[in-house]
């Protein structure tokens, strides 16, 4: 009686030729286009349901849910 849901989260996104992502190795650092205190994106099941902000308490992370999401401003690709 349980249903799964895969939750992610996006911190940002970056765009990048096949060609330079193949030649990264561990260790690689991929600028994304989102600012320090900048809202995440959480997605249920690939689709956005909220955005939030990341908290670090103790070394652990976690994000606190701020709104809801807008999926039109996702589509666009909106920070």
């Amino acid at each position: 009686m349980a249903v799964n849901v895969e939750i992610a989260v996006v911190l940002g996104r970056s765009t990048l030729p096949m060609q330079q992502l193949l030649r990264m190795g561990r260790g690689a650092v991929i600028p994304l286009d989102a600012s320090v205190n900048e809202e995440v994106w959480i997605l249920a099941n690939n689709h956005p349901v909220a955005r939030g902000e990341i908290q670090i308490n103790d070394e652990k992370i976690s994000i606190a849910v701020t709104r809801a999401a807008d999926v039109y401003d996702f589509m666009a690709g909106a920070g």
